[in-house]
């Protein structure tokens, strides 16, 4: 047994469950490489960008009040659109989170007796309430905004006749959700968005096309606004934020539509000229800078999860072979006692609250318990190892995160012991 053995059966891995993993993981070697490819050309993207922008010193003091001539967060905003390839940025510590983000860039652009379109199914559970699928005190339903959807066809293609009957003069905003959100199904490429978002436009050309963006940033050289998003948004508790942005989100794309965001996330008249950016500057763009690699070692723990689980016979999504366009993976156990064993593996792993034992719960703004597991420096990010899953069926947990390859691999080998423990699997 060698030291680094001996370290892992110090913290519990038993000698099994990391001969398991190390087998795994031998077979890995080339599709760590081509992550590590695409970290390289995105992080040298970030550089060119803060460069060209003249990031300096002066960036990271931190404003209070109004935030009237925020140098930092007015720069930082520059960088995002610059990365992004975008007209227009809005980058605030005042977006709480991904959910916020998207509600702020719907009800920015979305008027009464417009209509809402989703061409990918159903969207996260949070966004429900949001749009008004799930009557809530607030939802664009209230104000008179109405909504469309058309699910993916059953291998995950879009149904392309069923979009273009959906498609009417109402039509105002397209919403497009690259990650599955608790479904098991494809995450988009960006490649796929591209299409779909270009098949829309010949069809309706003034049509907003907006895309989540969430848990997709860095995992390819492109994002949505390269091949034709109107906005972009995400959250910066997510890869964005490289694991150090204590807060935010983040809303890209032309300059009119993220104006009409500013004006509904602080007040008609006033945009992104008010803000202010409250001393977390510094962990913004360090995170940002960070966010490639930190995204590619996310990367590697989901690759690592998927070969583990599918081995001992679970479904898993991706596959453990195809190509990745989000940190998410997806594992159906196909009972409860799976996703919450897997979890409380992740949680055992994590260098903050590893003693809890996260049982399902309630949470607002889901229609069924949830379990989360998530020992994290901030609380609720889903780019540091965590673990998440409604109970219900198909019984699926879905893992994210992981700032660096060893801990997502501890994890993961956390979870595996877990449910060995519970008699789960045999190895």
């Amino acid at each position: 047994m060698n030291e680094t053995e001996k370290m892992y059966e110090g913290l519990g891995i038993s000698p099994a469950v990391y001969a398991f993993g190390q087998e795994i993981e031998k077979g890995l070697k080339s599709r760590f490489e081509a992550i590590d490819e695409t970290a390289e050309y995105n992080q040298l993207k970030v550089v060119g960008a803060m460069q060209k922008s003249r990031v300096e010193a002066a960036c990271f003091a931190a404003t209070s009040g109004y935030g009237y001539n925020d140098l930092g967060r007015d720069k930082l905003e520059e960088v995002y659109a610059e990365v992004f390839h975008a007209e227009s940025a809005l980058v605030r510590p005042q977006i709480a989170c991904g959910t916020h983000a998207l509600a702020v860039a719907l009800s920015g652009n979305l008027r009464p007796g417009d209509e809402l379109l989703s061409p990918v199914g159903k969207p996260y559970d949070t966004l429900e309430e949001v749009i008004g699928i799930r009557p809530s005190k607030g939802s664009l339903a209230e104000y008179g905004v109405t909504y469309r959807q058309v699910d993916l066809k059953e291998d995950g293609s879009f149904d392309y006749p069923a979009i273009e009957a959906a498609l009417n003069e109402r039509t105002k905003l397209v919403t497009i959700q690259r990650s599955k959100g608790y479904q098991t199904r494809p995450t988009l490429s960006v490649k796929r968005i591209g299409e779909l978002i270009a098949f829309i436009k010949e069809r309706k050309p003034d049509v907003i096309c907006m895309v989540d963006n969430c848990y997709g940033e860095f995992v390819e050289p492109i994002e949505p606004t390269d091949v034709g998003a109107d906005l972009c948004v995400g959250s910066l508790i997510k890869n964005p934020g490289g694991g150090l942005a204590p807060i935010g989100g983040y809303i890209v794309g032309k300059e009119e539509y993220v104006e009409n965001a500013a004006y509904r996330l602080t007040s008609p008249g006033l945009g992104k000229e008010v803000g202010a950016s409250l001393g977390v500057m510094t962990s913004f763009y360090q995170g940002f800078f960070l966010a490639p690699t930190v995204t590619a070692a996310a990367l590697k723990g989901a690759i690592f999860a998927a070969n583990i689980y599918e081995k001992l016979g679970f479904a898993v999504v991706p596959n453990s072979t195809e190509s990745r366009h989000d940190i998410i993976q997806a594992v159906t156990f196909g009972k409860a006692e799976g996703v919450i064993a897997f979890c409380q593996g992740i949680q055992a792993a994590a260098p903050v609250d590893s003693y809890v034992t996260p049982e399902p719960w309630a949470m607002p703004g889901y229609d069924s318990d949830v379990i989360m597991a998530a020992g994290a420096f901030v609380q609720g990010s889903s780019i540091e190892l965590s673990a998440d899953g409604p109970i219900k069926p198909p019984y699926a947990v879905y893992f994210q995160g992981g700032l660096t390859w060893p801990h997502a691999k501890l994890g993961i080998l956390m979870s595996l012991q877990k449910m060995a423990d519970a008699g789960l699997v045999q190895l």
